[in-house]
């Protein structure tokens, strides 16, 4: 996949298709744009669990959150990461290892390492980096 520009239906069909999103990185700040996005896909009716070790065992936006992506107990559809570019080779072994794989890894503005996508991409998920899906919705999805 070609990681500097993403066709409309890919985005879309992603977005449509996605029901439960792994947040990791959620903040409990709302002035915080992890905060922001979080209650933006809430409204939009997706099930959000917020991933944050500092937070475990409190809530978020009325979610319970957890420590890290193995302690959800459920699949998930998306991983939906607010984390710093460099900790996403860490964040995709973290993924990989997981009993069910997400569907999709989306790195938000400014998350993005080509390899770390590569290896996702080679295990069959996929991946969206440098985009923020609650920007991409309101224009793809209405």
């Amino acid at each position: 996949m070609n990681h500097d520009a993403y066709p409309d239906y890919y985005l879309a069909d992603i977005l449509r298709e996605t029901k439960t999103i792994a947040l990791v990185g959620a903040s409990p700040k709302p002035e915080r744009p992890s905060y922001r996005v979080m209650a933006f896909l809430l409204r939009k009716g997706y099930r959000v669990i917020p991933v944050n070790p500092g937070h475990a065992g409190g809530t978020i936006l009325d979610q319970p959150v957890v420590a890290r992506l193995a302690d959800i107990g459920e699949p998930i559809d998306m991983v939906d990461v607010f984390r710093a570019a460099s900790a996403l080779p860490a964040l995709v072994d973290e993924i990989l290892a997981l009993p069910a794989l997400p569907k999709v890894i989306w790195g938000q503005l400014s998350v993005r390492d080509d390899a770390a996508a590569a290896k996702a991409e080679a295990a069959g998920i996929k991946v969206v980096m440098d985009r923020c899906p609650a920007i991409e919705y309101p224009r793809l999805v209405g």
